[in-house]
């Protein structure tokens, strides 16, 4: 009853606000511009929050979270560290202020945007936004992935009640406020997922008897794994139960947002230089605490087995989703209700920014210019109208789609659509949008094998997944052995692709393409303590 109450209070505290803020920032969102990129002007703390949200959802904290730690123990953190210094500060250094100056001067909104005016092909910007409408709705569903579990330990609703609630809530702050509403909530939210991942390390270690003690305990539990039965204390050694898988997942969740629209997208509305700066480490920061305390919880699940396997069969055990709840429900009720309200602040942010990424591709990528013509454009009040009622839509099929998927297990391909949707997204677009920063020299046929590889490879990971294909050649088997292991290839396979294709294939006009690239040479005056000078 404890429980209830706490988590109904700041569960009606929490939605109070984000709906307030939403109201608050509504004037940001008087036009295009300021609905979808907060109009290019939002400061680092901002901008670094919103990347951070955005990354970290609750298929963080519940599914991978408790799944990782399970099969790699401590070194899951591993996971964490990548996700912080590669997938947080070595994107925001590589990808900032190229992103952010390049797609200002060609004035690109989205992704699919940038590939048409970077590379002069309207066709890319057609595939890249099919690619982002296709892959997107089902990464989008699976964002209510855990919540079902968590809210059973404080409340006795059906797990449908909870979808279409934060569906709700969600869709509304972005309606009224878009990006900006988008970007304050994910700041609200971030200091949430902060603070309760911090309380529940300090709780979770305390019911344990401290640090020494948990780290001890999981050290006497025997590896199932064969490359790593003989080790002693697998669960605690270095690279843990299973290097090699470890290895895969470091890489496809740290480097794969380099390729993610709505990553990418943050850097396009940071307001300038210094805000990088800042961004930067404040997103590294944020980072290294929540997805390094997310896996670092994780690691310890092996030590509730008796709760979450009464049988002591550990090696068929698969019920992944319910480590992280097992170990929170032996938490003070405060904690509990904490936890609960992580998580949902964690999944309504990455949702924001998902909806709106997809309403905005949509919109501004295929409708728009198909419904207008040279003398008759769309005006920014019927662009409004449009991208308003398609967040409505997207909002609405993601959250049927987890419903379908929760009502009826059988239909087993929205899950595995879940699981290839991060590698073929990340797969076509982070070669030729990271290339595209950098090479005069990459063309339009190269974007084209991205595309097609990233994709084809998921494509053919989930014939594997539904037995339409078997693969007798080791390597083949071994890269479609999960969809973690073929988006690695995909993302790998396409910054190697890439550049050797544009060796062979025309080159795109020297002088757009100059003019372009033109954004970074401008002269700007900068003080010493910044520019050493002549």
């Amino acid at each position: 009853m404890t429980t209830t109450i706490l988590t109904a209070v700041l569960l009606i505290c929490f939605f109070g606000t984000m709906i307030a803020v939403g109201f608050y920032c509504r004037r940001h969102a008087s036009d295009v511009n300021g609905f979808v990129l907060g109009g290019r002007n939002v400061g680092p703390w901002l901008t670094a929050f919103a990347f951070g949200t955005s990354y970290f959802s609750a298929v963080i904290f519940v599914g991978y979270a408790g799944q990782f730690g399970w099969n790699f123990g401590l070194a899951s953190t591993w996971i964490g560290l990548g996700n912080a210094f590669i997938g947080s500060l070595l994107a925001w250094s590589v990808l900032g202020r190229r992103t952010r100056l390049m797609t200002n001067h060609i004035g690109s909104k989205t992704m699919p945007d940038f590939f048409s005016k970077r590379y002069g092909s309207e066709k890319l910007k057609i595939a890249a936004s099919v690619i982002v409408f296709v892959f997107l709705i089902p990464y989008t569903a699976s964002l209510y992935n855990g919540l079902s579990s968590l809210f059973n330990t404080a409340f006795s609703v059906p797990y449908w009640v909870i979808i279409v609630v934060m569906a709700a809530l969600t869709c509304v702050y972005v309606l009224f406020g878009g990006y900006m509403a988008t970007a304050v909530n994910d700041f609200i939210q971030g200091i949430i997922m902060l603070g309760g991942i911090i309380a529940v390390i300090i709780a979770l270690l305390a019911s344990q008897g401290g640090l020494n003690a948990a780290v001890e305990n999981l050290s006497q539990i025997a590896s199932p794994y064969p490359e790593t039965a003989q080790t002693q204390g697998a669960f605690t050694s270095f690279f843990g139960a299973q290097p090699v898988y470890l290895v895969f997942v470091i890489i496809l969740t740290s480097l794969g947002t380099w390729g993610l629209p709505q990553m990418v997208g943050k850097f396009y509305s940071i307001k300038n230089e210094d805000a990088i700066k800042k961004g930067t480490v404040i997103s590294t920061v944020f980072a290294l605490i929540v997805a390094g305390g997310c896996y670092f919880i994780g690691s310890f699940g092996r030590l509730f087995t008796d709760k979450l396997i009464p049988d002591g069969n550990a090696d068929a055990f698969r019920n992944f989703d319910s480590i992280i709840p097992t170990m929170l429900s032996t938490l003070p009720d405060i904690i509990v209700a904490v936890v609960i309200i992580l998580v949902l602040a964690a999944s309504m942010s990455t949702l924001s920014s998902l909806v709106l990424t997809s309403a905005s591709t949509l919109t501004l990528d295929v409708i728009v210019p198909a419904v207008s013509g040279k003398n008759c454009p769309v005006s920014q009040k019927k662009q409004l109208f449009i991208l308003r009622g398609f967040v409505i839509f997207f909002v609405a099929v993601s959250a049927v789609i987890a419903i379908i998927k929760d009502a009826y297990p059988e239909f087993t391909f929205i899950a595995q659509m879940m699981g290839v949707s991060w590698g073929a997204l990340a797969g076509a677009f982070i070669a030729p949008f990271l290339y595209g920063l950098y090479s005069k020299k990459i063309t339009v046929a190269a974007c084209w094998v991205s595309f097609i590889f990233g994709c084809g490879i998921e494509v053919i990971q989930l014939f594997q997944m539904w037995n339409i294909v078997n693969f007798s050649s080791p390597f083949l088997s071994f890269v479609f052995t999960n969809s973690l292991y073929s988006g690695v290839f995909a993302m790998l396979g396409g910054i190697i692709l890439v550049p050797i294709v544009s060796l062979f294939t025309p080159k795109c006009d020297k002088e757009k393409t100059d003019r372009i690239f033109s954004c970074y040479d401008c002269e700007v005056v900068v003080p010493v303590t910044e520019a050493l000078g002549k």
